[in-house]
């Protein structure tokens, strides 16, 4: 019996193996003039139907409206409401791609190869408790509950703390897990009513008050109930049941001079940690930065227009909000201006996503860079493939993750890690090549720009101006302080000008 179903079998996968290989020979006989009748039915097709009856007319259409835009109006088509677009806008402005750095080679020389570089940074250099980073980059706001999972929040605390670096808790609740393993903690307050306890606020190294993000502007955020159950509608403070509103203003900041209120209090019940706002960069910026100064704050965290956020309506991400390099730039000049650049630190973020985009920000004057999405998917790393193709990398890392469970905190954390040791060494390895060894050294001097429009919104000198030595000095005894920028201009005095201000950022009066 055994005998007789051994031979069924081989009888049977030896008739298998060659109707697949009859198949196949037939296939490759005569796929060749299939495939050439089946292009040339459709060509003619395609060449011969009036336009309206043309498959050609999907072409043309998403050619003049791009597929994104006709995806996004069909899920508006389907929902009836606002719909949410997840990491930020995909326009593309402006950005540090029109600077480049200027190396060191014989007037200055490269820093040596194996020579330490400091990359300390100081938030609020004079507040009681300033807060002290051993590197320049931070993670950006991610709340938990209404963001991302527990597992992200606490692979960030990890990953951060491992660097010497700072995470920060966004508008969400405080995580006791995350601030356990969080070197450096900084708390946003919120415009809703949770975390503002004195207790709360206490376990904080600095505190953030939230006016504003560069993907939802300063406005209101609405979370269903169905999308916070579960631990975060218990530290949220939300009744079994509700919805959450984030409002869009704080109660108790009704008039701008009410900040100072508040930042006052904070300042007293957290002992002197360093106390600052979050804001959204605006077309009246310098308006809104006296008003901060006004109020004493710390440091000052701008987030330009191409920031992410877990999910925003496309006209807030698309249509409101200066661009990163723009809200630089204006908010430096500003500062330098009310002669305040040296006591209020100044944060910047928004799709900064590369050691040079940081180190740009960086040379024209940021104190430090804060970074979201390239945190996220630099944690994420091969775990995403527990994802797709089926689902969309976003369902490890939200709270509402269909697949946040697969979430590797370990994994997560050791990527982070790594990701963060090998920027800064990127940036180590470039400050070397500008000839000098400390982070607080590289300047907009060190740039230039490439276009005029490029020129004209950071005031680094144009790649086509020229770069001349001060008349009278030699190259054997000529310092670095010792040459000028040209600007087209010849006469002694104004170069003599120049020497006396060496800042590139010096020789434009206004923005």
């Amino acid at each position: 019996m055994t005998n007789t179903w051994l031979s069924y079998l081989a009888g049977a996968f030896a008739g298998a193996f060659l109707a697949i290989l009859c198949a196949g020979l037939i296939a490759f006989l005569f796929a060749r003039p299939l495939i050439k009748w089946g292009v040339g039915r459709f060509t003619k097709r395609l060449m011969a139907d009036r336009y309206p009856e043309n498959i050609w007319e999907m072409v043309s259409a998403l050619t003049r409206t791009s597929p994104r835009i006709v995806v996004e109006n069909s899920l508006r088509a389907s929902s009836g409401g606002v719909i949410e677009r997840p990491f930020g806008s995909p326009r593309k402005f402006l950005d540090f791609d029109g600077l480049i750095f200027s190396p060191a080679q014989l007037a200055t020389l490269p820093a040596p190869e194996d020579a330490p570089v400091d990359m300390m940074t100081t938030i609020g250099p004079l507040a009681q408790r300033p807060l002290i980073l051993k590197i320049p980059v931070m993670a950006g706001a991610m709340g938990y509950g209404i963001g991302v999972s527990e597992n992200v929040k606490i692979a960030i605390a990890k990953g951060t703390a491992a660097v010497g670096t700072a995470t920060n808790s966004g508008e969400g609740p405080l995580l006791p897990e995350e601030r356990a393993h969080a070197a450096h903690y900084i708390l946003q307050y919120n415009s809703g009513h949770w975390a503002k306890e004195p207790e709360t606020l206490q376990q904080a190294d600095a505190i953030e008050i939230h006016i504003g993000q560069g993907a939802t502007a300063g406005a209101a955020s609405r979370i269903p109930s169905k999308y916070i159950d579960g631990r975060a509608r218990e530290l949220l403070q939300v009744p079994d049941g509700e919805g959450l509103i984030i409002p869009s203003r704080h109660a108790e900041i009704v008039k701008p001079q009410d900040l100072k209120l508040l930042v006052d209090r904070l300042r007293s019940v957290t002992q002197g940690v360093p106390i600052g706002v979050k804001m959204c960069a605006s077309g009246k910026l310098e308006a809104d930065l006296e008003v901060a100064i006004q109020a004493g704050v710390d440091f000052i965290s701008l987030d330009g227009g191409q920031a992410g956020t877990k999910g925003g309506p496309p006209i807030l991400e698309d249509d409101f909000g200066l661009p990163t390099i723009f809200a630089l730039s204006r908010a430096v000049h500003y500062l330098k201006k009310r002669g305040v650049k040296d006591r209020i630190s100044l944060l910047i973020g928004g799709g900064i996503s590369t050691p040079g985009q940081c180190l740009k920000a960086l040379a024209l004057g940021a104190d430090a860079v804060f970074m979201g999405t390239a945190l996220l998917w630099a944690m994420t790393h091969e775990q995403v493939t527990k994802a797709i193709p089926w689902e969309p990398p976003t369902q490890l890392a939200y709270y509402t993750g269909s697949q946040k469970k697969a979430f590797d905190i370990e994994k997560a954390a050791h990527s982070l890690e790594n990701f963060l040791v090998s920027f800064v060494e990127e940036m180590k390895v470039a400050i070397r090549a500008l000839g000098k060894t400390s982070l607080r050294d590289v300047n907009a001097d060190d740039l230039v720009a490439l276009d005029e429009w490029t020129s004209t919104v950071t005031k680094v000198r144009l790649v086509t101006h020229p770069y001349e030595i001060v008349p009278g000095s030699s190259s054997e005894e000529a310092e670095p302080d010792d040459m000028a920028l040209s600007m087209g201009k010849d006469n002694a005095e104004e170069l003599e000008a120049n020497r006396e201000r060496p800042s590139v950022l010096s020789l434009f009066e206004t923005f």
